[in-house]
């Protein structure tokens, strides 16, 4: 076996449950299991010519000069007989480094993902904004994925996706779907979302939400009748709205507040834990606004830090805190106490919840 082939890492990765494969000179194949990073040390230690060779074989011309001139450069590939790719090549210390995320080959659904039923309530939506939120590497695009293909399958409608590469292949349904990678499909991001109230969707994949113009894209289709989901980097619902707010100069963030409170109608932070159950790998622990009288009057008075009582409040309506998500995973045996603690904002307040001991706003226990 060649033990410097890009294939064989690739199909290993499955055999390991290996979610990312990392390639960097002077290390062997680095592989993410169950969130840890594992050296694979029955391969041999990366030269800058074998990475450079594994490159040589991904990028088309037109990649190449993009990693040429931006230093890094995205792509989706799918292997025969292996699975499709979400592969990153990027320049440092002088050398090119590669990491690849596996991508199921089945568009993943709310129960092989683990994700709280509440969820589900996000592909029914007619119109508005919905973010999927997160660190980077915590499942939003299977979230995302889960909740458009949902929705090919119970709607007739056009689902137009924006995408930075394609990572999921979907197949019409009840729905009509067509997805526009940058790069191949069109020029760039900001040219698709340009175009796209041009061509009649229903509903909007705008990919991350990354800049100024993204927000004022999302917040203007949601206004004008469309459904648009979109991603964001931001670890809990109180911090996506300060995001959204930080893309634009103080004088229009007033505006920009109330459009916020109008149009958005969920937010799902999310992070993967490491599952103590057999065969599952990892799994979500969710934080879940569903926008509310309560919540958009908070938006629009500035008082948005209040925003996690409310979230408490809602719980009939399926919202819940990350506090109260690590404590349901726990309670269903998906992880173990231990995870909980290490991942909880407030561990003291976790571990007494885990015990039974819940505390009032007026200070009082009750267990």
């Amino acid at each position: 076996m060649d033990g410097v082939r890009l294939e064989n890492w690739l199909a290993l990765m499955e055999e390991k449950r290996a979610s990312d494969i990392h390639l960097q000179v002077g290390s062997p194949p680095v592989f993410r299991i169950k969130g840890e990073l594992v050296r694979q040390t029955e391969f041999p230690i990366l030269k800058d010519e074998d990475i450079r060779r594994i490159v040589a074989g991904l990028l088309s011309e037109k990649e190449g000069k993009t990693l040429e001139q931006t230093g890094n450069v995205d792509l989706g590939r799918g292997f025969s007989g292996i699975g499709r790719f979400r592969i990153n090549i990027f320049q440092q210390r002088g050398t090119m480094a590669l990491v690849a995320r596996r991508i199921t080959q089945n568009i993943p659904d709310f129960e092989s993902l683990n994700l709280p039923a509440a969820m589900t309530r996000m592909a029914e939506f007619l119109d508005g904004l919905v973010l999927i939120t997160g660190p980077t590497g915590t499942g939003k695009s299977s979230t995302l994925a889960a909740i458009i293909n949902r929705i090919n399958h119970q709607r007739r409608c056009h689902i137009l996706c924006i995408e930075d590469p394609i990572e999921f292949l979907y197949h019409n349904d009840q729905a009509i779907i067509n997805q526009r990678e940058v790069g191949i499909d069109v020029s760039s991001f900001q040219e698709a979302l340009r175009s796209a109230v041009r061509e009649d969707p229903d509903v909007i994949l705008a990919g991350e939400i990354r800049d100024r113009e993204t927000v004022e894209f999302a917040l203007h289709g949601a206004e004008t009748g469309h459904l648009v989901f979109g991603t964001l980097h931001s670890s809990n619902v109180v911090q996506t709205i300060t995001r959204l707010l930080n893309f634009f100069p103080q004088d229009q963030q007033p505006q920009i507040r109330r459009a916020i409170a109008m149009h958005l109608k969920a937010v799902a932070s999310q992070i993967l834990l490491p599952s103590c159950r057999e065969n599952v790998s990892v799994v979500p622990a969710c934080e879940i606004m569903f926008n509310n009288p309560i919540i958009r009057r908070l938006i629009i008075e500035e008082q948005e830090t209040k925003i996690i009582k409310a979230i408490l409040a809602g719980r009939t309506e399926g919202m819940q805190d990350f506090e109260t998500a690590l404590l349901n995973l726990v309670n269903n045996n998906w992880i173990t106490q231990e995870v909980a603690l290490e991942n909880a904002e407030n561990p003291h307040s976790l571990e007494m919840k885990l015990k039974g001991i819940f505390l009032t706003e007026e200070g009082g226990i009750i267990t």
